[in-house]
């Protein structure tokens, strides 16, 4: 089987793609749950039907896949059809319901260094150790009563050192014999020897061993799926390997959770992964959670159900509240953990500002911005919503601040939104990654913590909850947080949904911009928000409907637009407008997009892994992190990379993984940037994907023009007046409103 893997390639089927995306499950959709195709795939066949789908189990033992390394007319002057704001009304939405999801591995994201687990932490961690003792039986947690919600989180002594950005942590070292004896092992049982050094750096040093004790431990290896791991198991073990196997179940039970991961959720419900696990034909799955529990391969956590609009709460103490009961894997439950703690630490340890706040209030240079002032003058957490005018606002806090005599710093989530911030009036702005680092902002005190009084987080949707956790974690007691964003973009390419949640935790003061997006992208990007399609008024072509008929149009058209009709109508060069599609895969995905695109602007024989000089590329540093560049040259060190105007080396064995061409992308991978024009695509076969979310955020990226390659028809204004975000299960909103209630 051939494991190799072109840049520019998707992932196998299921994964998240460096840059954080779900991998194209089907042609051109890139917001497929994972977990539905679970639910639709039989054992042992492809879970979708992508250009890569992975190979399935025989009796004799698979090959598990080798993990991923109308009114307005067109600039051309052609007729368009009108908006399609003004389509017939839309019918019922297909969106599928998301259940718990098996799809492939998702690149190790750091722990949060140093952060202390809190008193539920520990709590879960001697049940468990009570389990394994015969103090208590597994069963017992799916029957105990309700916990009392925690106290908010005390204010601390001085801490020690805090820890430092995240970053991956470094593969265990193998020797050479140590990886001859995971290739023996997983040649006896029909694997790819190319899994030799994942597995190695996925189960340590004892790799050898562990596979041939539990061979279902594979599981373990991005990229490697249930039916795969049990084709091995069968070679490796013989008739000893069955379906009710408990270390099959095992492995089962950390591989649904991280696949769930891979769709936002940091918890599932016990129930769904009860039943993702019958569908891999585990007889028992009940008792395998059980199991996975005593084990400690799951924590498991209760959470009160919240009452439904319109229906009474529980009254006294002799009324039952119903709960439900979640199961997480340990990584994703700390880090929750330490997220609310540290936010409820950053609440209790604030000290009001005084009156110099007012004045700096009454100066601010607009109403929405003296709001924010006085908001962070009264609380030590803050929420902003706002769409891109209102980034001046955090920027009017900050200058504020700094005239007080405080430190104070705003941070972005991409080299491209510091940019737009330098722009609104704060030269000073940084990245998130370059706060944690230490490669940008004020760097850190002497107690480790990040030499600030006042901290504003713009583009907060993006944060992952490991993420906020660190950048939380990083701050001092006392330190001022603001977390700004637009409520309405795509969530972060990682697990959670922090911003969402801190704001509809209600504990802290929300402050909502009233400054409106200006021009007719704004107000159209502005009515998706709300559920609206409309027909802006686009004097100067600022927005464009172009209709397309099939896929093999919509990458005719796309080309055109890009390479003749924007520069010479708009007056905006190809190399700055981006063109968005809804995936990766397909026959008018980025895939097939860029090849187009590279063929017509620049032409090459793609000697270095499918690049030459000039080519336009998608850097992705880190898993949920994008950036633009251009190849400025190749050797045999590796890819030079021009990211705007910083020169980047990408190492010749990281190309592979790190880099793809990047004229076309994806919404996910376009999130937090702006270009001066964008294409957006929507061939056909993505109808079924789109969101209101996927909709405001691929068309909210450009800054001068739009142009919509639309080919599908009313899936596009029902998608944004009946198809919201797709919901993740997390428990940060619960955990803060507990402590709120508490500290009430």
């Amino acid at each position: 089987m051939n494991t190799d893997r072109r840049a520019g390639d998707p992932a196998p089927s299921g994964t998240r793609t460096p840059d954080g995306d779900p991998a194209s499950p089907s042609s051109g959709s890139a917001e497929h749950s994972g977990a539905q195709q679970a639910a639709q795939a039989a054992p042992g066949s492809p879970a979708d039907g992508s250009a890569q789908a992975e190979p399935t189990g025989t009796a004799s033992g698979a090959e598990p896949a080798a993990p991923a390394p109308g009114g307005t007319p067109a600039p051309d002057g052609k007729p368009a059809t009108t908006a399609p704001g003004n389509a017939e009304p839309p019918g019922e939405p297909q969106a599928a319901r998301s259940v718990p999801g098996p799809d492939a591995g998702r690149p190790e994201a750091p722990e949060a260094p140093g952060a202390p687990k809190s008193a539920v932490a520990e709590a879960l961690a001697a049940a468990v150790r009570a389990v394994e003792s015969g103090e208590r039986s597994a069963a017992s947690f799916f029957t105990e009563a309700p916990r009392p919600a925690r106290k908010a989180a005390p204010a601390r002594p001085p801490r020690q050192a805090a820890a430092p950005a995240p970053v991956p942590a470094a593969a265990p070292r193998i020797d050479a014999e140590g990886l001859a004896g995971v290739r023996q092992v997983l040649a006896a049982g029909g694997a790819p020897e190319q899994l030799a050094v994942p597995a190695a750096e996925a189960l340590g040093e004892q790799a050898a061993e562990a596979l041939q004790e539990d061979p279902w431990r594979l599981l373990a290896v991005p990229g490697v799926r249930p039916e795969q791991a049990d084709g091995f198991a069968r070679a490796v073990l013989g008739p000893e390997a069955g379906p009710g196997d408990e270390r099959r179940a095992q492995a089962l039970t950390g591989w649904l959770l991280e696949r769930a991961a891979l769709e936002g959720h940091t918890v599932l419900e016990a129930p769904a992964l009860s039943a993702a696990l019958a569908r891999h034909a585990v007889p028992d799955p009940d008792g395998a959670l059980q199991s996975a529990i005593a084990e400690g391969t799951v924590l498991v956590f209760q959470e009160a159900v919240e009452p439904a609009p319109g229906s009474a709460a529980p009254q006294g103490e002799d009324e039952e509240v119903p709960v439900r009961l979640l199961l997480g894997l340990d990584r994703y439950a700390m880090a929750e953990e330490s997220l609310a703690d540290g936010l409820a630490r950053l609440i209790s340890t604030f000290t009001a500002g005084d009156g110099e706040w007012e004045g700096a209030a009454a100066a601010a240079p607009t109403p929405s911005a003296a709001e924010l002032v006085r908001a962070a003058a009264g609380a030590g957490l803050v929420t902003h919503s706002g769409g891109e005018a209102a980034r001046a606002e955090p920027a009017a806090l900050v200058a504020a601040a700094r005239a007080l005599g405080l430190r104070a710093c705003a941070a972005a989530h991409t080299e491209d939104g510091r940019r737009r911030l330098a722009a609104s009036g704060d030269p000073e702005a940084v990245t998130v990654a370059g706060l944690l680092s230490g490669a940008e902002g004020p760097g850190r005190d002497e107690d480790g913590a990040l030499a600030l009084d006042v901290l504003a987080v713009l583009d907060a949707p993006q944060l992952d909850v490991e993420t906020a956790a660190v950048l939380v974690e990083s701050l001092a007691d006392g330190t001022r947080l603001v977390l700004s964003g637009d409520p309405a973009v795509l969530w972060s390419a990682g697990p959670g949904r922090v911003f969402a949640d801190v704001v509809a935790a209600r504990a802290c003061p929300a402050v909502v911009s009233r400054t409106p997006d200006e021009g007719p992208v704004g107000e159209l990007v502005s009515g998706i928000g709300v559920g609206e399609l409309t027909q802006p008024a686009a004097p100067g072509k600022e927005v464009v409907i172009v209709p397309v008929r099939d896929p093999g149009e919509a990458v005719h058209r796309t080309v055109q637009l890009v390479a003749d009709s924007i520069p010479r109508a708009i007056g905006v060069p190809a190399g700055q407008t981006q063109v968005i599609t809804p995936g990766h895969g397909g026959p008018a995905g980025t895939r097939a997009l860029n090849a187009a695109l590279k063929e017509r602007l620049n032409p090459g024989p793609g000697r270095f892994g499918g690049f030459d000089p000039g080519d336009r590329v998608a850097y992705v540093p880190a898993p949920g992190r994008m950036i633009p560049g251009t190849v400025a040259a190749a050797g045999p060190e590796g890819l030079r990379l021009d990211c705007g105007g910083s020169s980047v080396l990408v190492p010749r064995e990281r190309v592979a993984e790190a880099v793809r061409h990047g004229w076309a992308v994806t919404a996910h991978q376009a999130a937090g940037i702006r270009w001066p024009a964008a294409v957006v695509v929507l061939p056909g076969d993505a109808a079924r994907t789109l969101t209101r979310s996927w909709v405001y955020t691929a068309f909210g990226r450009a800054e001068r023009h739009l142009s919509v390659v639309h080919g599908v028809d009313q899936a596009l204004p029902r998608a944004v007046a009946e198809v919201p975000a797709k919901e993740r299960t997390t428990r940060l909103r619960a955990l803060l409103r507990a402590q709120a209630h508490q500290a009430g």
